[in-house]
């Protein structure tokens, strides 16, 4: 019951970057207005490929052990809990587990998107672009910024 725990952790950390791009996507939008037509006119656009950021942090591969050892925790603290459970106890206390692996998963990614947002600011700034959007909303133009963004963060 618990094996598909890494697929929805995947499925989970996927959704959040979503809904983080898209965050800071309508943030960008909302406080700068015209400003993006004029920097796109202007070419002070950056782009970044978050996904490869992510996949490339420095500190991915601990987060991502660290998720694994939580999950088996979880799952090793619910077969022993759940042994003289109902149905009912059991589906709830499933429930409970995975709240719990989703707080962690937030705790441990945090840090590393404030790393990523703190590496492109500085990045952006280095560069003169005044505006910096995620590729995959870029059709056309746009300065790729990502491995600069990688390599600050591995520094």
């Amino acid at each position: 019951m618990l094996k598909l725990e890494n697929k929805q952790v995947k499925i989970i950390s996927i959704i959040i970057a979503l809904v983080f791009i898209g965050s800071v996507v309508a943030l960008a939008l909302t406080q700068s207005g015209s400003g993006i037509a004029s920097a796109a006119s202007n070419g002070n656009v950056g782009v970044v490929d978050r996904d490869q950021i992510m996949a490339q942090h420095p500190n991915g591969q601990n987060v991502e052990n660290q998720m694994r050892a939580a999950i088996t925790e979880v799952q090793k603290d619910f077969e022993e809990k759940s042994a003289g459970m109902s149905d009912q106890e059991k589906q709830d206390y499933y429930r409970q587990c995975q709240l719990r692996l989703q707080q962690k998963q937030q705790e441990l990614i945090e840090p590393m998107i404030k790393s990523i947002d703190d590496a492109v600011k500085k990045t952006a700034d280095a560069k003169g672009l005044s505006v910096v959007v995620d590729k995959a909303v870029v059709v056309y133009g746009g300065t790729d910024i990502t491995n600069d963004v990688v390599s600050r963060l591995k520094k």
